[in-house]
């Protein structure tokens, strides 16, 4: 399978939308299991999500923002990831409303009904794309196309599932996408919440005619047990639909990828699934990751959670931070809404204790900015003046322009890379010494660098410091590599596509595009 794969018309490459009955039905994995499978036989295959919504987000060598699971992808397909491959990204701001992110670059705030269409309108000082986000499906085929014309294979990501019949007008990133590039489509359940072939058959069901013409078959993800008790009802929704499943994944504990839309269900409590280790020295380490509103970016903690005897869980009650060694303010698209927070729920008191106690704290670009003095945004929350936690010798004035970098440089001693994305500017005053930008101050550490602990020298250098701080007999693992961990778990997600999806079915999808004589399932769209 060297070299470059046939396509249907033989000047571009083959293409394949993997959409799902739900949220997480599993898209994102089975779209870096397939670009992994794929990279590993030679193909050049690039990843594609037309429309993203996530607070989860990557700065590409370009300096363009997209999403973190694009990222993961791209590095599941071994490429550099670039705006192309995630041309739009929504950024929610509250449950209204979004900032929305163009080819990279943030073009403006819009509501959901000003994004989406609507009869009420748009609200004043939207971005020109206000209710007409159809416009935006030329630009999506053009960046689609233009990975098409690049590499052998794209595989596409859609977003919550193609049977959305009350934004099917406007779809730029299911069906619509796959109407526009005439690319096959797969179809992902998750048998582990039940009820996978109902989905399986309303999701066809509620398709138009010509869109069903598009979907290609199915894929069950996260089943657990003896598959041959699902065979009679694979076989059945074949008889249903005219179309095969095209494999049954099994569940599959501690993936550990790049998560997209956010924690689910409560976050107290949640922990990040980490290497099952003992501890390298006598005791364990614990993180407690303040879940603060709008919370973004929280794979950033993912590198402590690698580190065996570290035990990293999210919290929102100010007791849940009483023995923790170390207390993380993750970053936020609403850094005066998660100043509030923390408040209202007394953790900003229970932070102030720790510090004045000489216990650690780390606040990453959001939380950095909540630990200074001062906040003046006029951009983000609009709320002015706002007085910090105090705990830092740090300013921070909100700017219209976004920064969008990737620093590197070095700390405690050890090289350490980053990326950041603000609108706060922060002019730091003082301090005990310079951190990444940022600065220490006793035992309070901040920065505006988001993916600094996956530099393996530093996390255990900073590990070392909070363990000495809080008197842990904690001692890092020297050989713990976050980059190789990375790339087991998308060596993992390459195996779950070869061991146990029809690859010969998916090559030729791929390679030959939409197969003739799909049959209809009524009713059809409404």
């Amino acid at each position: 399978m060297n070299g470059r794969l046939k396509s249907a018309g033989g000047a571009v490459g083959g293409g394949l939308l993997v959409a799902g009955t739900t949220s997480d039905a599993g898209k994102s994995v089975v779209t870096a299991g397939i670009c992994r499978w794929l990279a590993r036989q030679g193909v050049r295959v690039a990843p594609f999500k037309a429309q993203n919504m996530s607070l989860n987000s990557f700065v590409t060598h370009e300096g363009a923002e997209i999403g973190r699971a694009q990222a993961m992808q791209a590095a599941a397909a071994r490429v550099e990831p670039t705006a192309l491959m995630n041309p739009v990204l929504l950024k929610p701001g509250s449950d209204r409303s979004s900032q929305v992110v163009l080819l990279g670059k943030p073009v403006g705030e819009l509501s959901a009904r000003g994004y989406f269409g609507g009869s009420g309108g748009s609200s004043p000082g939207e971005t020109p794309y206000a209710g007409r986000q159809e416009q935006l499906l030329g630009t999506v085929a053009d960046c689609l196309a233009e990975l098409r014309r690049t590499h052998d294979a794209v595989i596409c990501e859609g977003a919550g599932s193609p049977a959305e019949i009350n934004l099917r007008r406007t779809d730029i990133v299911n069906m619509g996408l796959a109407r526009t590039a005439r690319i096959p489509v797969v179809v992902v359940g998750d048998i582990d919440r039940g009820g996978v072939f109902a989905s399986f058959f309303g999701t066809t069901a509620l398709l138009s005619k010509e869109d069903q013409a598009l979907v290609a078959g199915y894929l069950v993800n996260k089943f657990r047990g003896d598959v041959t008790l699902l065979e009679p009802g694979l076989a059945m929704l074949r008889g249903l639909t005219g179309r095969q499943t095209l494999g049954v994944l099994p569940f599959a504990h501690g993936l550990g990828i790049d998560e997209e839309d956010g924690l689910r269900v409560s976050l107290r409590g949640a922990v990040r699934e980490s290497t099952v280790s003992p501890p390298h020295g006598a005791e364990v380490l614990r993180v407690a990751v303040c879940a603060v509103p709008l919370m973004s970016n929280f794979t950033d903690v993912d590198a402590l959670a690698a580190e065996p005897g570290v035990v990293v869980r999210f919290v929102d009650r100010a007791e849940e931070l009483a023995d923790a060694d170390l207390v993380v303010l993750p970053g936020t698209r609403g850094t005066v809404r998660a100043l509030e927070w923390l408040r209202a729920r007394g953790l900003a008191d229970a932070i102030a204790r720790r510090a004045a106690e000489g216990r650690p704290v780390l606040g990453i670009c959001g939380g950095f900015q909540m630990l200074g003095e001062l906040i003046e945004d006029e951009v983000e929350s609009k709320a002015g003046t706002v007085e910090g936690l105090g705990l830092l010798p740090v300013r921070v004035r909100f700017a219209a322009e976004k920064t969008l970098a990737r620093p590197a440089g070095t700390a405690l001693g050890e090289p350490v890379e980053g990326y950041e994305i603000h609108h706060g500017v922060a002019e730091v005053t003082g301090g005990d010494e310079e951190f990444l930008d940022g600065c220490r101050a006793g035992s309070v550490w901040g920065t505006h660098w988001h993916g600094s602990l996956e530099s393996d020298g530093f996390r255990r250098a900073l590990l070392r410091r909070v363990a000495a701080d809080a008197g842990r007999a904690f001692v890092p693992a020297p050989d713990t590599c976050f980059a190789a961990l990375r790339e087991e778990q998308l060596d993992r997600l390459g195996d779950l596509i070869e061991e146990h999806a029809d690859t010969a079915a998916l090559l030729r999808l791929i390679e030959e595009g939409v197969p003739d004589g799909l049959p209809f399932v009524p009713p059809g769209a409404p």
